[in-house]
């Protein structure tokens, strides 16, 4: 099996360098500067025991590959980036390929459904960052992240497990789960809290602000009948994961944060607060904190210098404030 990992930033500059590390046959797939680093030098990766540059196959776009019956693509770009990443591949692939989406989100599967007929959902969990062209930072001790996979919308065949196995060989958790999308949902409930180190100067209370967030996500899967991964279970298996410190690298903060960080106008967002945004339209459940949130971000990342931080304190507040108006 040839790993094509589509989009080498934190997470897929990471599994591609343990892969190539483990002796599979990678090829990434990175654009810009990043690209251009990764094949003048090489990639280099540091997590906290150590830091290796490795020389990987890297090409700028999906047309620059000569694909092979025993391909299979882990996309990782970040969701907002999908449909264009989806009609780049499908373009000069196959539809039969194997696409693994190991993205933050829930509705990158079903876009990529619409292309291709193996498709794969795939669980992250991994402490990374990349703001440096050439390079990614892995804050985690091993196992280096979660990575369970299944089909989607639901079951396990033999690629799923040939690819878990395959990241675990690396350093990675991994399992084959035929109710992934379950899974992925209870990570959706993290996911709802990465604008706020945009938005806030403290965090004080970003364990409430949290509990609001995850109240409105929990009533918008009841109303539309989505099974979620129970807080106990989920707990229990995303707890494998443990962040660990990089020398002279410290976190960079989440993958909403980097991206506005690296000068980025379009954010993931959308995929995350403003997937129970959607949901919430559709079932006629009110949420006023997770839309909240969405727009804050939006006009953040429109204008990272102009816009003022808040206290952890005032924007709990107006989260109550518009939960009660909402009820």
């Amino acid at each position: 099996m040839r790993i094509i990992i589509y989009g080498a930033g934190a997470i897929g500059g990471t599994l591609g360098s343990r892969l190539h590390f483990a002796g599979f046959e990678v090829l990434l797939i990175a654009r810009g500067a990043h690209g251009e680093a990764i094949n003048a030098t090489g990639l280099l990766y540091r997590n906290p025991e150590s830091a290796m540059t490795q020389q990987i196959p890297c090409v700028s776009h999906p047309d620059a590959i000569t694909f092979r019956p025993d391909d299979a693509v882990l996309l990782t770009v970040k969701s907002q980036d999908t449909l264009q990443a989806l009609t780049d591949l499908a373009r000069v692939a196959p539809p039969s390929i194997r696409v693994f989406c190991a993205q933050n989100g829930v509705h990158n599967e079903a876009l990529a459904l619409r292309f291709f007929s193996q498709v794969y959902g795939m669980l992250v969990l991994c402490p990374g960052t990349h703001l440096t062209p050439g390079e990614v930072i892995h804050s985690a001790a091993n196992p280096g992240g979660l990575f369970d996979t299944g089909c989607y919308p639901r079951g396990i065949d033999d690629d799923a497990e040939a690819m878990a196995a395959a990241l675990t060989q690396a350093g990675f958790s991994a399992k084959a789960d035929p109710n992934i999308m379950a899974l992925k949902y209870a990570k959706l409930l993290q996911n709802l809290g990465n604008p706020l180190q945009l938005l806030l100067s403290d965090f004080d209370q970003a364990r409430h602000i949290m509990r609001v967030l995850t109240k409105e996500a929990l009533s918008c899967f009841a109303a539309a009948g989505i099974e979620c991964t129970d807080a106990a279970a989920s707990r229990a298996r995303f707890s494998v994961v443990r962040p660990a410190e990089v020398t002279n690298a410290p976190r960079g903060g989440s993958s909403t944060w980097q991206s506005v960080a690296r000068g980025q106008q379009h954010i993931e967002t959308p995929f995350l607060n403003g997937e129970i945004c959607q949901l919430g339209r559709l079932f006629q459940t009110p949420t006023p904190g997770n839309q909240l949130l969405l727009t804050l971000s939006l006009a953040v990342a429109a204008a990272p210098k102009d816009f003022k931080t808040r206290s952890s304190t005032d924007l709990l507040q107006q989260l109550s404030a518009g939960s009660v108006r909402a009820g």
